[in-house]
């Protein structure tokens, strides 16, 4: 009887404790809210990559939260940019690491996964579950919030405010002379075999131009964010670089898929039918030095509606946004992208402060009007719509390019899986390499490639030896050798 009565009791502390945990978090809400004082208001920094257009309509948002409910009920955000998504993780680090002349770690922050996860393992991060409720979280897309578990499980270190993928975009007025000249396939753009065809087309054409210039044909195609040509292209053709299982990371680096993301970009690269010349690359059509490129949905906003070449010419293009190319026979995949937002661990007061800005600006009219503004995609499923954007777009105004940018991109969350890794040890390292490591090659090799041709090679045979079987294989072994020193 003794026994039974101790195994009882336990029984009922143990139903108690479930029930108070149950309780906690509103109650937990409640006497938090109640700590909030307009007279002596939370002041929360929040750093992010915003710039130019994209800052002035984050800007606005912020101001209004002041001016409404921040005013109401004691929280005052203070933002300020930190130059590129670079600069800003640059910027993380050295003030996680408490490096000398650093600033102080803001409140809040704009981070991917990976800087996310670096930073947590210097400054704890908020878990920002406890203070949503499962029928507010039931109104984002579910992906996004996935992202946002850096260990794999129920903690929600990185919160979504807006999200990107990536689009192709055509000078059309460029494509029509090219396209009337030769024939060129305009259904060859879905493709990246088709793109590198027609990139040796186009090569071809404008070397035609000018014939008594041997060599002197224009690169046709550029991206930017060359991680997501490898990582995402990887994961069209089936293999994911980046494997992790409860924070365990497998590499994967497959000779057949390299080899097939090598033929299609520094083949083609060393030829001179792709090229990298400015900071971006809407800056490398913009001098007409490029007719097509891969960019952020955001980038929208930069690509130019003129030319204005090195001798001084300019004319007037029209832009076209087309759906991001895949591997031929693939299923389509598309990098998921859009810095969330990370919380530094502090009081529940000032975590729930926090929370109670991240609500407000991921509210359905205030998400999507910085959606449009800065051409981003919302991260609620009300929002995320394409009548629901199209009807924004039309209310702002915007531009037809803009307009097909977003809706372009809104379309491919339904028609394509949108990809990002997870967060791993040393995943921001890895990625480093990732996005250097055959650009830097390509870079180097068409430099060699002008020097053989300097000393008496022929083009065709400088770039052959630069990208046969033999220098792949050199190649591959320097990247797997590369990317493993990077995660030990």
């Amino acid at each position: 009887m003794r026994r039974w009565m101790i195994v009882l009791i336990c029984i009922v502390l143990l139903a108690a404790a479930a029930v108070g945990l149950f309780l906690m978090p509103k109650q937990t809400e409640k006497t938090v809210a109640d700590q909030l004082s307009p007279d002596e208001p939370q002041i929360l920094t929040i750093w992010h990559y915003y710039n130019g257009a994209q800052q002035q309509t984050f800007d606005r948002l912020v101001l209004e939260f002041n001016e409404t409910v921040g005013v109401e009920t004691g929280i005052i955000i203070e933002a300020k940019s930190k130059g590129s998504v670079n600069d800003l993780t640059d910027a993380l680090i050295a003030s996680a690491q408490g490096a000398f002349g650093a600033d102080p770690m803001p409140d809040m922050f704009a981070a991917y996964a990976d800087t996310a996860y670096e930073v947590n393992k210097l400054v704890p991060l908020a878990d920002l579950a406890p203070y949503f409720t499962q029928e507010e979280l039931s109104g984002y897309i579910a992906d996004y919030l996935e992202e946002g578990h850096l260990s794999g499980d129920d903690a929600l270190m990185v919160f979504p405010i807006a999200k990107s993928t990536e689009i192709l975009m055509l000078n059309r007025t460029e494509w029509y002379l090219f396209s009337s000249a030769t024939g060129a396939d305009a259904d060859k753009l879905s493709t990246w075999e088709g793109v590198t065809e027609l990139a040796g087309q186009y090569y071809e054409w404008t070397d035609s131009l000018t014939p008594d210039v041997p060599d002197d044909g224009r690169a046709f195609f550029g991206r930017d964010a060359f991680a997501n040509y490898m990582i995402v292209g990887s994961r069209q053709l089936g293999v994911e670089i980046f494997e992790v299982h409860d924070g365990q990371l497998t590499l994967n680096v497959d000779a057949a898929v390299m080899r097939r993301l090598w033929d299609n970009y520094m083949v083609p690269y060393v030829s001179g039918h792709f090229a990298a010349y400015g900071t971006f690359r809407s800056d490398d059509v913009k001098t007409g030095r490029l007719a097509a490129i891969v960019c952020s949905t955001s980038g929208a906003m930069y690509f130019p509606t003129a030319v204005t070449r090195a001798d001084g010419t300019t004319y007037t293009i029209a832009g076209e946004c087309l759906p991001l190319p895949c591997f031929e026979g693939t299923e389509p995949y598309a990098a998921q992208q859009g810095a969330g937002m990370a919380v530094v661990a502090d009081t529940q007061v000032r975590e729930y402060a926090a929370t109670v800005f991240l609500k407000w600006f991921t509210g359905e009219a205030n998400n999507l009007s910085f959606a449009v503004g800065s051409a981003y995609l919302p991260v609620k499923k009300s929002a995320n719509s394409v009548a629901r954007l199209d009807q924004e777009l039309v209310w702002q105004g915007v531009s037809p390019l803009l307009r097909d940018s977003l809706i372009t991109s809104a379309e491919m969350t339904t028609t394509y899986t949108l990809y990002t890794s997870d967060a791993f040890d040393s995943s921001y390292a890895a990625r480093r390499v990732v996005d250097t490591h055959m650009q830097n090659a390509a870079t180097a090799a068409v430099a060699q490639r002008d020097r053989l041709v300097a000393q008496g090679m022929s083009r065709a045979e400088a770039v052959d030896m630069l990208t046969n079987d033999e220098a792949f294989s050199r190649w591959y072994e320097e990247f797997k050798d590369a990317l493993s020193r990077s995660v030990d």
